[in-house]
């Protein structure tokens, strides 16, 4: 009886997980009070960040919720911070959970417009490198203004819907009725060339996709969590802080815009492949028949998100409210007009956001760790102590390198916190303060394309129900992303340390 009660514990604990991922977390949480008890705070705090970034370089594993809440209740009850200074960290940070509790689920009313958009474009563009381009364009758009998981999602869901039509078509059955798209066995032997030409014409558009947020999302306040984060620290609105970031941002953007055109017509990296012409006919006859049958109200509802998104984005440049506040004002305006009344159609606006926020937390509950601990001030003195024109580039390069393997909005709020307190003890002038935080927003923004532990968007593409169809894998993204690293990363750094 024993027995089965310890296996039936040990397959419920952390669920799905592998056994030898199980072990490490139990590792974990029997180290950390030993290694308190033998070696001092400092140690356990630094197992402790270590430990915290292997759950969130290992997410998927397990989402880190799980592994890292459990290692921060720990911590708690060790006394290794309190929950007073966790609660401090989450009101000083409150303005970014405001923007993932209602911005995201805010966003998600839009979804019928992006999607609209992006289907237009997928079928009214025929040459490829154009249609990258426009694809990483608007990707950058959007997550400038909106939000990168948003976008990202509604690019997924363009895509799933694309490839489940054909696929369908391919299999012999009816497109619009559901069916496992997850095994080629129905389809017919002249499709299959097509359909593994369709894949890779897929792949390469997510990527595209995918690179463009972390474009977009480098240059305005809103386009990243932590650029919020950063901006709440420095005080600066959303003009202020689109002019600091713009002497890196604006020509990294244009160099991955570029980098997105050269890719297609060069055919390097895994891009470069067109859609096959028998899958446009089939695409194009099927999204003839949605527009025919498109009701008045669909229409409407259409007309209702284009002017919020454009409410959305005058409110946002001229900061009328927190961008929290204005993301419930878009939730408001949209679902009142839209005719969206039933309160658990509301509640899955905010299915996609919740996760992400409730792991933010834990990330304030590790910042206090690394603060009551002071883990991080012999680095950050070590930075400081350089020539005052190394610091920015030795901070970018950091926080690439830590945002590559971990999480960047983990990295930048460990960074940006002790190099404000830095400040605040008179380390350094206030322009030399600005200068740091845009090196650290950058290199947590850029370098961290290298892999999809880096961006969120990356994460989510991956974890998504698209990246199977498409045979899209962690290495093949990895590699896929290669040439956007090299670019934007070295460009980034470059700007960082010369033009700031």
């Amino acid at each position: 009886m024993s027995r089965s009660l310890t296996g039936a514990l040990a397959h419920s604990f952390m669920g799905q997980s592998p056994l030898w991922y199980k072990a490490v977390i139990c590792l974990f949480l029997v180290l950390n009070p030993l290694l308190l008890v033998s070696l001092g705070p400092a140690a356990a705090g630094w197992a402790l960040v270590l430990e915290f970034i292997f759950t969130l370089g290992m997410a998927l594993k397990c989402y880190p919720l799980m592994p890292g809440g459990l290692l921060l209740i720990e911590a708690l009850l060790l006394q290794m911070t309190t929950p007073q200074a966790l609660y401090e960290e989450l009101q000083h940070n409150f303005p970014v959970i405001l923007l993932l509790m209602f911005m995201v689920a805010g966003i998600h009313f839009m979804k019928e417009l992006l999607l609209f958009l992006f289907s237009r474009i997928l079928l009214g563009v025929r040459s490829k490198a154009i249609l990258a381009l426009l694809f990483c364009v608007l990707s950058a758009f959007l997550s400038a203004f909106l939000d990168a998981l948003t976008v990202t999602a509604v690019i997924i869901s363009a895509a799933v819907g694309f490839y489940a039509v054909y696929h369908r078509v391919a299999s012999g059955a009816n497109p619009r009725e559901d069916g496992a798209l997850d095994s080629d066995q129905q389809v017919a032997a002249l499709h299959r060339e097509d359909l593994d030409q369709f894949r890779a014409f897929l792949r390469s558009l997510l990527m595209h996709g995918a690179v463009g947020t972390a474009l977009g999302g480098v240059c305005t306040l809103v386009g990243e969590p932590q650029n919020l984060l950063i901006g709440h620290e420095m005080g600066w609105h959303f003009a202020d802080f689109f002019l600091k970031v713009a002497p890196v941002s604006l020509p990294v953007l244009g160099a991955g815009l570029l980098t997105c055109v050269l890719l297609e017509k060069l055919r390097l990296f895994g891009y470069g492949t067109l859609m096959p012409e028998p899958v446009r006919q089939v695409l194009a006859a099927y999204a003839a028949e949605d527009d025919a049958a498109r009701t008045q109200a669909q229409r409407i509802a259409l007309w209702v998100q284009g002017l919020a998104a454009l409410i959305l984005i005058v409110c946002l440049g001229l900061h009328v409210a927190e961008v929290g506040l204005i993301g419930l004002m878009v939730i408001v305006l949209i679902t009142a007009f839209t005719g969206i009344t039933d309160e658990h159609r509301l509640g899955r606006a905010f299915q996609d956001a919740m996760p992400f926020t409730a792991l933010l937390v834990v990330f304030f509950a590790v910042v206090a760790v690394i603060h009551q601990q002071q883990l991080f001030a012999p680095l950050i003195t070590w930075v400081l102590g350089l020539p005052a024109e190394q610091q920015p580039g030795m901070l970018y390069l950091a926080n690439g390198l830590l945002s590559a393997i971990s999480d960047n909005v983990f990295v930048a709020t460990i960074y940006i916190t002790e190099v404000k307190q830095a400040f605040l003890n008179g380390g350094m002038s206030r322009e030399h303060f600005e200068t740091l935080a845009v090196a650290i927003n950058t290199g947590t923004n850029l370098p961290s394309v290298a892999t999809p532990n880096g961006q969120a968007a990356f994460l989510f593409l991956l974890t998504s129900a698209i990246a199977p169809l498409v045979r899209l894998s962690y290495g093949r993204m990895v590699w896929m992303a290669l040439p956007y690293t090299v670019v934007m990363g070295g460009l980034g750094w470059w700007a960082v340390t010369f033009w700031l």
